[in-house]
């Protein structure tokens, strides 16, 4: 009996490629496009990557549908979003719309289709190790690997997704899809924060916030001197240095965020160096729990190559990792990722 999967086309040519690598493996292909915070262009039009992603399907042969999974973006992704900057903490949109709505959401439709398993144009492979767990690992390309933001899937979702992108490289997946007559081979890559296309974070906070929008308060050094005042801690995140609007003669970043107070801290790049962390909203993945002492590799935020660390459980739902060299401006609100060797172990939510 041939397996049916169900693709989550994007309209990109990382989803498209994968739906076509996975009819010619012998699946019975099912491409939805998922609407999450807008149904039509601002010109009123159907929205280009449903025209890309229908256009790609009918190449392909494959059935098509569009759903509307608006509800779920706004509650999980958006109005995460804006609650997490009100609390002073950096979010990390991607990691949440994986979960809750790529995969949690498309995978409760798929028992619609009669698919068994769902399917994503992302670079990281997927494995069950020898013991018995899924784990995400990296993609055979460090430049495009997705791993970091996929952290938080859960062994059920893992036991059903299929990822073949990662097998390959960008150029390769654009040739191919060159090969068969794709008409988004060349089409650019997405842009990070779907939802706020012209990179104003504030502005779309502020526009979301109403009453509860973050109000000018002080800037204060690391011992506690007032140096000035800021717009709103919606502006800032750690480690943050341009656009700070205040002069002190020399160079000055953000340190800390203070809601409680309405305080941005200022101080040096030294200032903005530590060697721990906390975290919570754990998920373990290669390892079916953490433990104390566990000698593993934490990526901080996307970009980063990774630190070497130890971890420490300090309570039911949060650990502490200690680096075995200071790391960079590590940022509340962001996803701490663990790896082991090549997998995904686990990760949290950063709260210190």
């Amino acid at each position: 009996m041939t397996k049916k999967v169900v693709v989550g086309l994007s309209g990109g040519v990382d989803s498209s490629v994968a739906a076509y690598l996975l009819k010619k493996e012998g699946y019975e292909v099912i491409g939805v496009t998922m609407l999450t915070w807008q149904e039509r262009e601002a010109d009123g039009s159907e929205l280009t990557m449903v025209k890309d992603a229908r256009a790609v399907a009918e190449r392909l042969g494959i059935e098509y549908h569009v759903v509307d999974f608006r509800e779920e973006f706004k509650k999980h992704v958006m109005d995460y979003f804006v609650e997490e900057y009100l609390q002073g903490r950096t979010p990390n949109p991607c990691v949440v719309c994986n979960r809750y709505v790529k995969w949690e959401a498309l995978l409760s439709r798929c028992k619609e289709f009669g698919a068994e398993y769902v399917a994503t144009g992302h670079y990281a492979r997927i494995d069950k190790l020898p013991n018995g767990r899924y784990a995400i690992r990296n993609s055979i390309t460090a430049a495009k690997d997705q791993t970091y933001a996929l952290y938080n899937l859960k062994q059920e979702q893992l036991a059903h997704t299929i990822m073949p992108i990662g097998a390959y490289h960008k150029e390769e997946v654009r040739t191919m899809a060159e090969e068969i007559g794709l008409n988004v081979a060349q089409k650019k890559d997405s842009m990070e924060v779907c939802f706020i296309p012209d990179d104003d974070y504030a502005a779309f906070i502020e526009a979301q916030a109403g009453e509860r929008v973050s109000l000018p308060g002080n800037f204060v050094s690391v011992t506690g001197k007032v140096l000035g005042q800021h717009k709103g801690i919606t502006h800032y995140t750690i480690g943050q240095r341009k656009g700070l609007g205040i002069a002190l003669g020399a160079p000055a970043f953000v340190v800390e965020i203070r809601p409680e107070t309405n305080e941005v801290v200022l101080g040096t790049n030294e200032d903005v160096f530590t060697t721990t962390l906390y975290a919570n909203q754990l998920n373990a993945m290669a390892i079916p729990e953490f433990a104390n002492g566990m000698e593993l590799v934490a990526k901080i935020r996307y970009s980063h190559a990774g630190t070497a660390c130890r971890v420490y459980k300090t309570g039911e739902d949060e650990i502490r990792c200690e680096f075995l060299e200071p790391v960079r401006a590590v940022t509340p609100g962001q996803a701490v990722v663990f790896y082991t060797g090549e997998y995904v172990a686990g990760g949290g939510r950063i709260i210190r």
